[in-house]
């Protein structure tokens, strides 16, 4: 059955200023399911290797959920929520074992090859909903400047700005269940965009810029350049970057 569109997709990770990379960035499409992809960013914090070595559990467990699931009998935000917890549980365990201080934050989509896309986070890397250029729905950050955003003590171009904008309210490996938030688009259209990325990204574009590129520049022209204009405004004190776009072309 035709959607009426064809996905292209495009994976970008820099590490920006930073001396090292700290992200981990994957799109997996399913072995055995046509049509079924998942997208996902993990920011890792902790010092030079703690950081890394969360992000890299995040896509470990990812990959190995995601492999032993079947679009077609299984529940999509129950994957995801699973995804978290085991995620949560495994960093934690790394952290015991290494005397270090593992966190990551995560933000992942999931298209079903019938059309549903489901979505979670838990920290301040975003997911973001884009038909053609037009700006439809993002997450909403885990962190402090978000919670005085939601108490109307801040506008979200201030919080932007605001010099602890980077402090979580909670993410992966911490001693406290991580926050969850989840969101489903029922059916995807021709000219949907999404793209999941850290703040390393984010943090240097409105909605409507961001918009404006994704629907200009094929998934790969957007990826390189978003990261370069990202580097650029940044003024050589930008954190590392990573992003997943996909695209549903329209086949006409």
């Amino acid at each position: 059955m035709s959607k009426g569109y064809r996905i292209t997709a495009s994976t970008g990770i820099h590490k920006g200023d930073r001396d090292y990379q700290q992200d981990q960035v994957n799109l997996i499409t399913h072995k055995r399911v046509a049509g079924c992809l998942l997208g996902i960013v993990a920011d890792g914090m902790g010092g030079r290797s703690g950081g890394r070595k969360a992000s890299d559990q995040v896509m470990m467990t990812t990959q190995q959920l995601f492999d032993r699931y079947d679009p077609l009998t299984d529940d999509a935000p129950n994957l995801l929520d699973q995804i978290v917890k085991e995620a949560h549980i495994v960093i934690k365990l790394t952290a015991i074992s290494t005397e270090q201080e593992p966190h990551s934050t995560l933000a992942a989509f999931l298209i079903n090859p019938s059309g549903d896309c489901h979505w979670v986070h838990t920290g301040d890397s975003r997911v973001y909903h884009f038909h053609g250029n037009k700006f439809v729905h993002r997450t909403k950050d885990h962190s402090y400047v978000q919670s005085l955003v939601d108490k109307d003590e801040m506008t979200e171009d201030e919080a932007n700005v605001h010099p602890q904008s980077n402090i979580l309210m909670g993410c992966l490996g911490t001693e406290e269940a991580p926050p969850v938030a989840h969101h489903a688009i029922t059916t995807l259209k021709p000219n949907d965009i999404l793209i999941a990325c850290s703040d390393g990204v984010w943090h240097y574009f409105s909605p409507a810029e961001m918009g404006s590129a994704l629907s200009m520049l094929s998934p790969r022209e957007a990826t390189e350049f978003l990261i370069q204009k990202a580097r650029t405004r940044a003024r050589g004190t930008g954190d590392n970057l990573s992003l997943v776009i996909v695209k549903l072309e329209p086949l006409d």
